[in-house]
């Protein structure tokens, strides 16, 4: 099995180049054979915060908008499409893209202090309300778009959605254990799953991403997203 940790401090908040490495490396490991399944966890206070925002308000023009949500695409897509199963082990928060990868994993784990949220109204943009909806359901999804509320591990455990939570310090070993039994199964058979389960789902989640993507360049174009990132960087 493959092991992919985050590790970015503060606060697992991605840059551009961190996305795309991402992304990269969850290909890789699903493109090697000897792979069974992928485990991807962070260390440090949390799961994943999402874009590095302070990178995006030092950048000018729209060059790190644009490489973020490209890049972001891409990450999500590596994790939806990566021919074995991914179990995502979350501690902490998981906020924004981190949502984005959680909702696209196969499988979640989570340690009892985790929580999961879209602060993304509060900065002025949209997106991965499509990964959230893998999450929770849909009335919910809604209410925690519009008012940037978050939701416990504990929460999602009780829709199915979470499959254990644990303490932090056992996290890393229960999602170990999750993938060591998909790896005892026969690797073919598994990824023929996990083409077929991708092959069954109701909602193109690429394309839905990409849809939701559309509206924040649009409250980029209308001067709402730099508003928001600047409140945030200045700590307003």
């Amino acid at each position: 099995m493959a092991e992919i940790v985050m590790d970015v401090p503060p606060v697992n908040a991605l840059t551009v180049a961190g996305w795309r490495e991402l992304a990269r490396t969850v290909e890789r490991a699903g493109r090697d054979p000897a792979t069974r399944a992928v485990v991807l966890r962070a260390e440090g206070r949390g799961f994943n915060a999402g874009v590095d925002i302070k990178e995006m308000q030092a950048s000018a023009g729209f060059e790190a908008l644009v490489g973020a949500n490209r890049e972001c695409y891409a990450a999500f897509a590596a994790v939806y499409e990566c021919a074995v199963p991914v179990i995502a082990a979350v501690h902490g928060f998981c906020l924004g893209g981190g949502v984005g990868l959680a909702g696209t994993a196969d499988i979640v784990l989570a340690s009892d202090d985790a929580y999961f949220g879209l602060p993304e109204v509060d900065r002025g943009a949209l997106g991965a309300a499509t990964h959230l909806s893998r999450l929770v359901p849909q009335q919910l999804m809604r209410a925690m778009v519009y008012t940037c509320r978050n939701v416990t591990a504990a929460e999602l455990h009780a829709f199915g959605t979470v499959l254990e939570v644990v303490p932090r310090d056992k996290l890393r070993d229960a999602a170990l254990e999750v993938a060591g039994q998909i790896a005892a199964k026969d690797p073919y058979v598994i990824r023929r799953a996990k083409e077929s389960l991708n092959g069954i789902d109701p909602i193109d989640v690429k394309r839905s991403y990409r849809f939701e993507q559309g509206f924040t360049f649009e409250l980029n174009l209308m001067g709402a997203g730099d508003e928001h990132r600047d409140r945030f960087v200045e700590g307003r």
